[in-house]
């Protein structure tokens, strides 16, 4: 009981204190919805399968924006005040600690998915799309994007310097993942750097619910995208106790 009470506690606190921090409003939140503007208004002649197909990688980004800016602030202002010291020392566990830091920013980027999904009702129909599939993809994707901006956050001490960082892992993969160019025309080398990013399995999975096909099938986007966040949440639980936050 003790470890839920420590678990919300630590989710509120996060959701009160850093939703409305500068760098999730420019990176979490205009940059996804300004681009999911561009890409769905900028060919008005084209017809609703064409733009149904960009919504898929547009949610993707919009989660892999919103929980690794999340991250990036939550991280980088604790360690800055040293309250997450403060933490590491509170008689919870550590996994305790890293999956309560993390709720915040999953639950933001689930929230920041909506966004063009939103946009995306006002100019398409959306009336075919399976929400059960839609939402699973969206929640594990949160999950590993969550997961990969702590790894990142955990080596930066400045919230530019994660961004920043950020930004090394969070471009190339609009380009890898299947978002503008399919994965199968890609250069082989280039083609096999996609198949080790997690959104490219999320983004594949949102294609399935959204247009019903994909590149790969359901059952494996969802294995990779498990197995991505398991892998993820193991290397920043040993990352965190190594380095120590100090």
């Amino acid at each position: 009981m003790r470890a839920w009470i420590a678990f919300w506690n630590i989710f509120k606190k996060d959701v009160q204190t850093y939703y409305l921090k500068p760098p999730n409003i420019s990176w979490g939140i205009i940059f996804p919805f300004s681009w999911t503007l561009m890409q769905l208004v900028r060919t008005p002649a084209a017809d609703d399968t064409d733009l149904r197909s960009l919504l898929p990688g547009l949610v993707a980004m919009s989660i892999l924006f919103g929980t690794t800016s999340m991250v990036a602030v939550t991280i980088t202002f604790e360690k800055r005040s040293r309250s997450f010291d403060r933490l590491l020392t509170a008689p919870i566990s550590l996994t305790t600690l890293v999956l309560a830091k993390m709720a915040g920013a999953v639950f933001f980027g689930a929230l920041m998915a909506c966004l063009p999904l939103l946009v995306g009702a006002f100019i398409v129909d959306l009336s075919g799309l399976n929400w059960a599939v839609a939402a699973l993809g969206i929640w594990l994707m949160s999950i590993s994007s969550a997961f990969l901006g702590l790894a990142i956050a955990v080596s930066a001490k400045e919230v530019f310097e994660a961004q920043t960082y950020a930004n090394f892992f969070r471009f190339p993969m609009l380009f890898l993942s299947g978002f503008f160019l399919p994965i199968h025309s890609l250069p082989w080398l280039l083609r096999l750097l996609s198949y080790c990013l997690p959104l490219t399995y999320g983004a594949d999975l949102l294609r399935w619910a959204l247009v019903q096909a994909g590149d790969f099938h359901p059952g494996l986007d969802l294995a990779a995208l498990a197995g991505f966040s398991t892998l993820l949440f193991s290397y920043c639980r040993w990352s965190i106790t190594r380095k120590w936050i100090l």
